[in-house]
């Protein structure tokens, strides 16, 4: 499936456990020698009350990530096919998500609190997250957020100008984030609307990115770079929207695809 290009091999592991080695995660999500796609994502069965299934996030070095909005919606959308409801919840080793049916192929995701404390992000010391005074070519002082997973994002004037796989690893690798980050640069292009780019760890230029659009909505207006609780960000995959709330937390928005289904060979 996808959400705005943003692409995932999703395995179901809830009857037939699914546990693959770092080798066999990058040689399934390998576009030339495997499936392909921008991450792994297996189902299992959930552990915390309330949820309809655990959702495992493994990037393609076989890391695990946290979160990730894009995946969300998509399984959401598969849950919800599955059981003939409108509304699941996922759980994730970040947080229990809320998912909601918007349309026939859309969903909406309450992705839930933005972290700006900076042992939250996580950073190595402290910082003041709305100026994280990094830099790195034309790419200056970030804004620095998490949810469920670690992001700065910076604004610029024209993205076009910006050659992002240039300047993001400095700063996806910089020693200020152990745990490095996803580093998404913006453009404001209204009062509710932006233009953004996601450089995504561990190191892949993405069509789309969820968590990112959340984050960047959110860094916008804690800038003053416009007021609006409700943002579109467009993506190069596509648009979502985001809704901030009183309570700070992000709510997405948007369209997913099913691309096909089969087996794994064993």
């Amino acid at each position: 499936m996808h959400g705005l290009r943003n692409d995932f091999v999703i395995v179901d592991g809830r009857n037939d456990p699914f546990r693959p080695s770092v080798p066999e995660i990058v040689r399934i999500c390998d576009r030339h020698g495997g499936v392909g796609g921008d991450q792994l994502l297996v189902l299992e069965h959930p552990r915390a009350a309330g949820a309809d299934v655990f959702l495992r996030i493994l990037n393609v070095d076989g890391r695990e990530a946290g979160m990730c909005g894009n995946a969300t919606r998509c399984v959401g959308w598969l849950l919800m096919e599955e059981t003939g409801r409108d509304e699941v919840i996922i759980e994730t080793i970040a947080r229990l998500l809320h998912c909601t049916r918007t349309g026939a192929m859309s969903v909406s995701v309450d992705m839930g609190a933005i972290e700006t404390d900076w042992r939250a992000l996580p950073l190595s010391e402290p910082r003041d997250t709305l100026h994280l005074g990094l830099t790195s070519g034309p790419l200056r002082d970030p804004v620095g957020m998490s949810i469920g997973n670690p992001h700065a994002v910076f604004f610029v004037d024209d993205l076009n100008a910006i050659d992002i796989p240039a300047y993001a690893p400095a700063i996806q690798n910089h020693p200020l984030f152990p745990a490095q980050a996803n580093v998404g640069v913006a453009q404001i292009l209204g009062p509710d609307a932006i233009r953004l780019r996601v450089w995504e760890r561990p190191g892949i230029l993405t069509e789309a990115c969820g968590s990112g659009a959340c984050v960047a909505a959110a860094g916008a207006r804690a800038r003053g770079l416009l007021a609006a609780d409700e943002i579109e960000v467009r993506m190069p995959g596509g648009a979502v929207r985001i809704t901030l709330t009183s309570q700070g937390e992000a709510i997405m928005d948007g369209e997913v695809a099913l691309a096909f289904g089969g087996w794994l060979p064993s």
